[in-house]
């Protein structure tokens, strides 16, 4: 028994495993899933830059203590970071980029930016 086209919806002619009517039908349908996961990428690399933009304007001078409020008040997203550091005494810094935060006691946390290193 033969199906419906995935993008259009007609009624497909020909072989049993077919998908779409046509070329065009299953190029639009290709593109039209790619977007949803396009914007999803898009979404969240605006919010790790703005997270990115936020510890910096915090942190002009490499190192600084910030309270929780602060950074959320701003709008920081703390779901979202570019990787995770651990240090000797096991630590876990995260970063958005080349700047990040330590998670201290009573909601605050110790803004730090990594080193320059040559790639």
């Amino acid at each position: 028994m033969l199906g419906r086209c995935l993008h259009c919806g007609r009624r497909l002619i020909g072989r049993a495993d077919k998908k779409f009517c046509d070329t065009h039908c299953r190029s639009s349908f290709h593109q039209k899933n790619e977007k949803g996961v396009e914007a999803l990428i898009r979404s969240i690399n605006y919010h790790l830059r703005k997270n990115r933009r936020i510890l910096k304007e915090l942190n002009p001078n490499g190192k600084v203590r910030c309270h929780f409020k602060t950074l959320r008040d701003k709008g920081f997203d703390f779901d979202l970071h570019t990787s995770i550091i651990k240090n000797k005494e096991g630590k876990k810094y995260y970063f958005c980029y080349e700047y990040g935060y330590l998670p201290l006691v009573n909601d605050y946390y110790f803004l730090v930016k990594k080193r320059e290193e040559v790639l």
